[in-house]
């Protein structure tokens, strides 16, 4: 019985509309997005978009075979394609460089260098070249499987049957295998860096201090994000040498709870407020509940700037969730996270709230990334609208913020989406590294939300959406975002996913790095502390800089 399916050889001719398309995914894969990359990054996300066009394109192709349709094959077409797409793959790799120099430019960095139009290639064909052969070696199964499936049911459903028998075992040795050894490897990984301790970190011996002798918290227990936040600058002397203080400055009280401090979150959290109470953290000017990242990390200058513009005064709370990283942590435990900053803030705003109002420190929220996220979600609106909080500080908030989401989403006409104006900015706004925009002179209401964001930063600004059309935040276009980004189909969709995972590794100031300057400046809008003028703020900043924060 002849077999209604034909095998196709490992090497045979490239599909050549598919050719075309994949070179223009190439090519386009080269043009600039958000952040700057490295070569091989860029090679990389080249083979991808190539991959990935070549077999949406193959795979129309196919259909169209499958219904039937007229097929229209001259026999310069394989030649001509190969040409044409050899041609826009040399396009793209020729300007690659000036492509990827106007992005270093906006991102003050220097130019990138002269050979990487060659390290691109290396880098895509050692991709693409396997990413090929895993594809005929899927068809070859497909073939195969619908070849002796067709012997008892008619074509059409043999190889449907075929194409999902061969989809469901790639799934699973991809997800289950693959996957399962990387998420193992990268779990021991992370609990290393976790329980590391610092030699350059010691145990504190001040009874006021988490993890001292006195305390609730044992310092081996604090893990590694715990141990550098505890030990974290400034303390009082460092104070008032920077701020130039007529009067001493304050030890800010600072705790912090790891996972391996108790077995639950509920017990973590009541860790928390036991010892902050001990320390006497409710009886300072602040009180920031500051939601760690993924991994336990809090950004000291996200938290050292506001302990300088308040000499001290400042109590922060914190408690570990999580020692993987962020993006890991949302993939695998999203949910425990939030679990634990709702704990966490009922703990602690239930006994803040227990306390005369005139005898209580000013409470605010504050998160960095997924620390962000978790932080927006601790706290139930109609649970604390008789009592309300004084404010949040949410940084780099990731775009699966709800009320970030919808706070842009209502933005008033004719503010942009990276730096929205939301009905007159009385609750909420947005400041990027050029400060908030105007809001005249609405004031501030009761309780004041603010958010440090950069438009360059795709952690905030991934829309999946951009799979097929254009975000709103490109236009009007942010200073930070090269003139040279054009947002297409499919591509741009790939460059912002690789630009997700990149805003990490960026310049200060760019991408998902944030300065510690811009921290000054939203903590003073926020929590606007007496006795600051200009010169003064521009000292501090410049301390910042001088250590490259």
């Amino acid at each position: 019985m002849e077999k209604p399916f034909v095998h196709q050889p490992l090497f045979a001719p490239l599909v050549p509309a598919a050719l075309v398309a994949g070179a223009l995914g190439y090519a386009a894969a080269l043009t600039p997005s958000l952040i700057p990359r490295a070569g091989s990054d860029q090679g990389i996300l080249a083979a991808l978009a190539f991959l990935a066009l070549y077999a949406i394109t193959a795979a129309l192709v196919g259909l169209w075979r499958w219904l039937g349709l007229p097929r229209w094959r001259p026999g310069w077409l394989s030649w001509g394609a190969r040409a044409i797409a050899l041609g826009i793959v040399i396009y793209g790799l020729a300007n690659v460089t000036g492509w990827q120099k106007s992005v270093h430019e906006v991102a003050g960095m220097e130019p990138v260098e002269s050979a990487r139009p060659f390290t691109i290639l290396g880098v895509s064909l050692l991709v693409i070249i396997p990413g090929l052969a895993l594809g005929r070696l899927a068809r070859a199964l497909v073939v195969a499987a619908a070849n002796a499936m067709a012997r008892f049911l008619p074509d059409r459903v043999a190889l449907l049957g075929a194409m999902v028998i061969t989809a469901t075992l790639f799934w699973t040795l991809g997800n289950g295998v693959l996957a399962g050894a990387l998420l193992r490897s990268l779990d021991r990984a992370a609990l290393q860096v976790n329980t590391f301790i610092n030699p350059e970190f010691s145990a504190p011996v001040d009874p006021m201090m988490t993890g001292s002798p006195a305390s609730l918290l044992t310092w081996e227990d604090l893990s590694a994000p715990g141990r550098a936040r505890v030990a974290s600058f400034p303390n009082a002397g460092q104070i008032a040498d920077i701020v130039g203080l007529d009067t001493p400055a304050q030890d800010p009280a600072r705790v912090y709870v790891g996972l391996a401090s108790a077995e639950t979150p509920e017990e973590r959290a009541a860790l928390a407020l036991a010892e902050l109470k001990r320390i006497n953290g409710f009886e300072r000017e602040l009180l920031v509940i500051a939601t760690p990242t993924g991994r336990g990390w809090i950004d000291p200058s996200s938290m050292s700037a506001l302990e300088y513009l308040w000499r001290g005064d400042v109590a922060s709370v914190s408690v570990q969730y999580s020692y993987l990283p962020s993006w890991l942590s949302l993939l695998l435990e999203p949910e425990y996270g939030v679990e634990t900053a709702r704990i966490v803030f009922q703990k602690i705003y239930d006994h803040w709230r227990s306390l005369p109002p005139d005898a209580r420190p000013r409470l605010y929220l504050k998160g960095v990334s997924l620390g962000a996220r978790n932080s927006e979600l601790s706290a139930d609106v109609w649970d604390i609208l008789p009592d309300p909080y004084d404010g949040a500080f949410w940084i780099g908030p990731t775009f699966t913020n709800p009320l970030w989401q919808d706070f842009t989403a209502r933005r008033d006409a004719g503010s942009p989406a990276w730096r929205p104006v939301v009905d007159g900015g009385t609750l909420v706004r947005f400041a990027t590294q050029d400060g908030t925009p105007d809001h005249g002179d609405a004031p501030w209401g009761p309780v004041r939300i603010l958010y440090l964001q950069y438009p360059s930063d795709a952690v905030t600004f991934f829309e999946p959406e951009t799979f097929w059309r254009p975000p709103d935040w490109l236009y009007p276009r942010a200073p930070d975002v090269a003139p040279a980004f054009r947002w297409l189909p499919v591509v741009s969709f790939l460059q912002l996913l690789a630009d997700l995972t990149g805003s990490f590794q960026t310049p200060v100031g760019v991408g998902h790095a944030f300065a510690a300057a811009h921290y000054i400046d939203s903590w003073m809008e926020l929590t606007e502390p007496p006795g600051w003028d200009d010169a003064q703020l521009e000292r501090l900043r410049e301390w910042y800089r001088m250590r490259g924060m």
